[in-house]
């Protein structure tokens, strides 16, 4: 990547000290805790309320970007705590999904690649190997999802989903099997192709008839509705894509990732406020700033790709990246030590009541970017 100007660096190294000063007490005051959102300022506890829910390890790896960061031994504790807690998860064949890597990346293949932990390997590799049984060769996709509340799910996919791939690329490298990355790459292959649509926006959900493989339809899911562009699910594709190109060295899934880039930059409301959905009507002033935290953290991974294969237009992803995460600290953090969260006005979705909320996944990529930046960050991915 680039070298950073002086000012660049110095904005960089201000953000990270401002994060710090705030999280030290806010870790402080939340041990033992697994956040998702918080009410009146406070965070809530998903280990008691819900420990299979999807975004419960992205609290662990903002631990290890913290420990990363300052070195305070009680980050690494709580990052460990989460992986810990998650063993219940682990346990529960309906809590296991396509969003394992969602979990255990941050938390387990963290540690492991830092420590070399045992248990850690275990655990990944558990995660990995349900992952890689959700695997529909019909149709070469991961099954999103499970049935619940009746809803038959087997022929779903989702964008999503390229986030975690790399668990299964992580577990290819681990055991030098090639199955898992083999899943990971068709997967990867389908989605391009059945996702990303001609002018670089991208489906939510692609439904399959899950016998024949054959695509039979898209549904809006969290986004505006069918055919419209779901901001998060634009910042998955940007992100997601560019990590296949990490881990299989394929171009292919980096012109893939800059085409999605393409299309958001362009789409991208001149005051870099991410709505939730790049076509939602003009009246409409829902944002979504984990969106906003992702797609810069994406727009990083694809300008360091860039850069290794000697092409040109990085500088540009890496300006945008630079703007959105100079809007979030500016327009949209929490700074206060009165307050657990860093990032406000996210969203869960557009038809949703999720809005104006905290979301822990927005606090995690917004930390994350700024430490690639830094060039400290843990590389989960």
């Amino acid at each position: 990547m680039r070298r950073l100007t002086d000012t660049e660096k110095h904005w960089v190294e201000d953000t990270l000290k401002k994060i710090e000063k705030k999280m030290v007490p806010v870790t402080e005051r939340n041990r033992d805790k697994i956040p998702y959102t918080t009410k009146n300022g406070r965070f809530d506890d998903k280990s008691i309320d819900d420990p299979c829910w999807w975004t419960n390890g992205f609290w662990g790896g903002e631990m290890w970007q913290l420990y990363a960061l300052t070195g305070k031994e009680m980050f690494r504790q709580e990052a460990i705590g989460v992986e810990e807690k998650l063993d219940k998860n682990l346990m529960s064949h309906q809590g296991l999904d396509h969003d394992n890597g969602f979990k255990w990346l941050p938390t387990s293949v963290i540690r492991y690649k830092q420590e070399k932990n045992e248990e850690s390997f275990n655990r990944a590799m558990l995660a990995a190997g349900n992952m890689a049984g959700r695997f529909n060769m019909a149709g070469n996709f991961i099954r999103a999802w499970n049935n619940w509340d009746d809803v038959d799910r087997r022929g779903f996919a989702i964008i999503d989903c390229m986030m975690n791939l790399p668990l299964l690329y992580w577990a290819s490298e681990e055991t030098t099997d090639p199955r898992f990355k083999m899943m990971a790459i068709a997967h990867a292959d389908t989605a391009a192709k059945e996702f990303v649509r001609e002018d670089g926006s991208v489906n939510h959900i692609v439904v399959f008839d899950p016998f024949t493989g054959k695509s039979t339809g898209t549904l809006g899911g969290q986004g505006y509705g069918e055919g419209s562009s779901w901001t998060r699910g634009q910042s998955w594709g940007i992100y997601g894509f560019a990590l296949s190109y990490g881990y299989t060295g394929d171009k292919k899934y980096l012109e893939t990732s800059k085409k999605i880039a393409d299309y958001v930059l362009a789409a991208m409301p001149e005051s870099f406020l991410v709505p939730i959905d790049y076509r939602q009507p003009k009246d409409v002033t829902l944002e979504d700033s984990t969106a906003a935290a992702i797609t810069a953290s994406g727009l990083i991974e694809l300008a360091a790709g860039l850069e290794k294969e000697n092409l040109v237009g990085a500088d540009r992803y890496l300006d945008a990246a630079f703007k959105l995460l100079k809007t979030l600290d500016e327009k949209r953090c929490s700074w206060g030590l009165d307050t657990d969260n860093l990032l406000e006005n996210c969203a869960v979705d557009y038809h949703g009541d999720g809005h104006n909320m905290s979301i822990i996944y927005g606090d995690y990529y917004f930390i994350e970017a700024l430490m690639k930046l830094a060039g400290k960050a843990l590389q989960i991915f």
